[in-house]
């Protein structure tokens, strides 16, 4: 399991603008090391924001071309203050990462 993720995410007429921060080393398996040996691939697959643990409104595939801890902003309605957001990663490896923040 990866750093936390960081979460932040402002509400204003029912939208919410969130900002995502996720601590993951991002190799594409292209890379070599100092003694020429290739650095294994190691990556996040799939994205997911889930609001109050049943409405998904974030579904994300990515592969090898997104930079070492990956930034994400996106915005989505029918938010209110109280909501329960949920942002997860899986990366190709296996290892996961969910973390949630109450909306304010």
């Amino acid at each position: 399991m990866g750093a936390p993720i960081r979460i932040r995410a402002k509400l204003a007429d029912g939208n919410a603008d969130v900002r995502v921060l996720m601590s993951h080393p991002m190799e594409s398996g292209a890379r070599k090391d100092a003694s020429g040996k290739l650095v294994p691939a190691l990556y996040i697959t799939d994205v997911s924001a889930t609001l109050n643990g049943s409405r998904t409104v974030l579904s994300a595939q990515w592969g090898v071309a997104v930079s070492q801890d990956p930034f994400l902003w996106f915005r989505f309605g029918g938010a209110k203050a109280g909501d329960k957001l949920a942002v997860s990663w899986k990366d190709n490896t296996g290892d996961s990462r969910t973390d949630e923040i109450a909306l304010a």
